[in-house]
């Protein structure tokens, strides 16, 4: 008994009926043209009229449900006054593109059946809410005039039925009471029954949908790889260009104040890369996004000398050639070559070497470790902490890409990075 009046006593079951009745009030300002055709035809029977007035104005309610507006508002009414977790319809949706991520897929186009399927919504919503307003309007209005009198009649399919006064009058008014409420809750839970069918997504949206998914978190991985890249390699080496600076600071103040201004150039540019992507992850307006490729590398091996490291940079083949996609993932994959060196290497020079060919880009670090490699299976470990993510980001990026990764030893003291990736005409 309990369970079975709780629906009666839930705030969202009277909001359902609001939404009922507000298709039900919508749907008054079409009557009047509904009504012109049984005007012009004051011949035919009454009966007839009727049924005419009420075809032309589900016709005409229909044709206002193929509107896609229509469509939207009903979607966001369903969400906030049934309670119904409805997404926005895919045709609406505008997502912004993102460099590197390619482009938005169309929506999806609707099928004849899934067409129809808002001004089928709307007319049973507009059905249901006159229903609604009619019984439980009725009821309420017998629930409240019966107790004013010693004695009142309901009429009861062409039947009075005499109510006398006292405790009779107010056990009809409360039974009047309850039916309207549950004539309430009624409508509500088929509007809800109805809403997920005939207003959430078809199956092609559904598709559309979870292409949109994958492409956000497609992005939303891109934006991690690039995180990684720029902010280790940004607090590597500003970690050694200022324990250089601090070495030197009386010594040499001029290579101090250099190594200062390297640490500031690494600094602003990381910021640049973390406010971008801090932006995206909060779905904000963001500008451009800092995109570094091959041509920025001259100045990531300049950061690199800064720090105190020597780089031996051998650059051969038309790298202006390379573009795109390629010439980005290329230089994120030669900082987080060198960001390994300077965190695992022993100091000694690192091997810079990157060579455009006519079908492929072959990249490569080679960096001193300090120790016997031969039978080593990774970098050696030093004072800065590591993630564990650099590799398996190298390498995922490296089978995007359909390249191919050689990290190991390369002699016994010796750490080796090669990448090959191959060159499209459309990269």
């Amino acid at each position: 008994m309990i369970r079975s009046v709780r629906p009666l006593l839930r705030g969202s079951t009277y909001s359902g009926a609001l939404f009922a009745y507000c298709g039900a009030l919508a749907s008054l300002p079409l009557l009047p043209l509904a009504m012109l055709p049984a005007l012009a035809w004051r011949s035919a029977p009454y009966g007839v009229q009727i049924v005419l007035t009420l075809l032309v104005w589900a016709v005409l309610l229909g044709m206002v449900g193929l509107a896609r507006t229509t469509r939207r508002v009903l979607i966001v009414g369903a969400r906030r006054l049934l309670k119904v977790p409805l997404p926005d319809p895919v045709a609406a949706r505008q997502p912004a593109s993102s460099p590197g991520t390619g482009p938005t897929p169309p929506p999806a186009a609707p099928s004849d059946a899934d067409r129809w399927r808002t001004p089928l919504w709307l007319l049973l919503h507009v059905a249901l809410g006159w229903t609604a307003a009619l019984v439980s309007g009725l009821l309420l209005l017998g629930g409240l005039t019966l107790p004013l009198g010693a004695e009142a009649g309901l009429s009861l399919s062409g039947r009075t039925v005499r109510v006398m006064g006292g405790w009779q009058s107010w056990a009809v008014a409360l039974g009047c009471v309850l039916v309207a409420a549950t004539a309430c809750a009624v409508a509500t839970y088929a509007l809800r029954w109805l809403a997920p069918r005939l207003l959430g997504p078809s199956s092609a949206e559904r598709l559309a949908l979870a292409a949109e998914r994958e492409l956000a978190l497609a992005e939303r991985n891109r934006l991690a790889h690039e995180l990684h890249d720029s902010i280790g390699h940004t607090l590597t080496a500003t970690t050694i260009q200022a324990a250089v600076a601090g070495e030197v600071l009386s010594a040499d103040p001029a290579a101090a104040r250099a190594a200062l201004r390297s640490i500031e150039e690494s600094s602003r540019a990381a910021l640049e890369d973390l406010d971008y992507v801090l932006g995206v992850l909060r779905e904000q307006e963001s500008e451009t996004a800092p995109t570094r490729t091959l041509a920025d590398l001259p100045d990531l091996l300049d950061r690199l000398r800064h720090a105190g490291a020597v780089v031996e940079p051998e650059l051969s083949g038309e790298l202006t050639h390379v573009q795109g996609t390629l010439s980005r993932a290329a230089y994120r994959i030669l900082q987080e070559g060198l960001t390994n060196a300077l965190r695992h290497g022993a100091g000694g020079p690192i091997a810079v070497r990157v060579a455009a060919v006519s079908d492929c880009l072959e990249l490569s670090v080679v960096n001193r470790t300090g120790a016997d490699t031969s039978t080593s299976t990774g970098p050696s470990p030093n004072a800065f902490p590591t993630s564990g993510h650099g590799l398996p980001g190298l390498a995922e990026r490296v089978r995007l890409l359909h390249g191919e990764l050689e990290a190991g030893p390369d002699g016994p003291q010796h750490w080796r990075l090669a990448v090959r990736l191959p060159v499209r005409l459309s990269a």
